[in-house]
Formats: structure tokens, C-alpha cells, sequence
């Protein structure tokens, strides 16, 4: 029985994204329009396997791929068109949190995930829940699997406690977070790989614990009571 092949990010895509980067331009982009759709078929295809390599372990509610169109209104660039491709993966229902962002870009390519504007009440909420333990959250980010994928977490933070809290907790370095995500490079080459799918895969479910974790902390209260209907 032959094997079934894996879609994957050929060069062509990457060597489009280079050459709109050279040519921002409506009039060459309307030149371009067929290739371009030829391609983006192919990156729709591999964000679709990935969304069913994902529901294999998790639950998926929908996959959003970013249109290649700028919104140039109120920024100062006004090139019309993005030199990447992009889209998100949303998990499924009130208890779970959390999701998966891929970007596809020359030399820049990466994938993230986690907790990029959590409300307010939801920020206080982990705040309190490092506040009172944080040692569930450290043995998830200090396990070698773990480390080697997605190394530490990242994103804004302030530059001292957040009023409440005292400047001096041991475990200050996460209640001053304002983000909590986990960020992971790829070179143009193992983008290329015919591995990068089953990579980008296996590199979600290591973060699976820690969405379960914070899943779990922002749906109970400090009690570990349920705080959905």
C-alpha cells in the first residue's frame, strides 16, 4: 500500500512571498493574481491536514487563514499586501482556552501559542492562581520535552508588581505577565522538510498540558470550584 503523501510548503511559495516583498504593488500583484491563487490553494491545504492532525488530540472549533490583504487605513506603511501567510486554530467550547497560531514567512517563519490578551478578569484570575501556587505551571515549563520545543515563556509583561500584589513574591516573574505564550522558529529549510507538518503537530501536543493546566485555572475560582453552568 503506498504511503500517503503529506501536503507540504514548497519553494514556489516562499519565492512568491520574496518577490511581492520586491513588488508591493496592486498592479503587479493583479498580474501575479493566478499564481497567487495557485499557491495559497496549496497553503489552505496544509493548514487544513494540520487542523486534522490537531482534532486528532484536540478539540478544534474552526481554523481562520488571514487574508494576504493589508488594512492600510491608519498605518503609516502603506504597502496593500502581507508578505506571509498566516492563520489560527481556535479550540472548542467554554472550558478549553488557548490556541494555535502558525505564520508562514521567508526566514521567518514561526508558530505560537497560548494567552496573547487575556481579559481583565482572566488576567487576575492567573495572577492569583500564581500567586497562591505556581509549581504546576514550573513542572510543565521545566520538563525537557518541553523546554526543547517551545523553550521559555514569552511576551509583554510589567515592568514591576501589578497593584495587589506584592513586588517581592517569589513567583513575581509570572503574576507581572500580561502575556503567556510560547514561541517556536522554523527555518526555510524544515519548513521545506517533508516533516514540517508531523513537526508543527508534535510540537502542539507538548503544549497540551499547559492548556489543560490553564484551561482548568480559568474555570474554577481560587476554591477549584467550577465557575460554568
Amino acid at each position: 500500500m503506498s504511503r500517503i503523501q503529506q501536503p507540504l510548503i514548497t519553494k514556489d511559495v516562499f519565492q512568491f512571498l520574496e518577490n511581492l516583498k520586491k513588488n508591493n504593488s496592486r498592479e503587479w500583484f493583479a498580474e501575479h493574481k493566478t499564481e497567487f491563487k495557485e499557491l495559497e490553494a496549496g497553503v489552505k491545504g496544509f493548514y487544513t491536514a494540520l487542523m486534522n492532525k490537531l482534532k486528532a488530540h484536540d478539540d478544534i472549533e474552526k481554523l481562520k487563514m488571514f487574508r494576504i490583504y493589508r488594512d492600510i487605513r491608519f498605518s503609516k506603511d502603506k504597502t496593500p499586501y502581507k508578505t506571509h501567510f498566516a492563520g489560527s486554530f481556535s479550540r472548542a467550547g467554554q472550558r478549553l482556552r488557548g490556541g494555535y497560531y502558525l505564520r508562514l514567512k521567508p526566514n521567518e517563519t514561526f508558530i505560537a501559542t497560548g494567552f496573547w490578551e487575556p481579559n481583565k478578569e482572566d488576567l487576575f484570575r492567573i495572577r492569583k492562581e500564581f500567586e497562591t501556587d505556581a509549581s504546576e505551571i514550573r513542572a510543565i515549563m521545566d520538563k525537557k520535552s518541553f523546554k526543547e520545543i517551545w523553550g521559555e515563556m514569552q511576551g509583554d509583561e510589567l515592568k514591576t508588581a501589578p497593584s495587589g500584589f506584592d513586588k517581592d513574591h517569589p513567583n513575581i516573574d509570572l503574576i507581572k505577565r500580561k502575556q503567556f505564550i510560547f514561541v517556536k522558529n522554523f527555518s526555510d529549510k524544515e519548513v521545506m522538510s517533508p516533516n514540517f507538518l508531523t513537526n508543527v503537530d508534535l510540537a502542539f501536543q507538548e503544549i497540551r498540558p499547559y492548556f489543560d493546566l490553564m484551561s482548568d485555572i480559568l474555570t474554577t475560582n481560587l476554591n477549584g470550584e467550577s465557575l460554568l453552568d
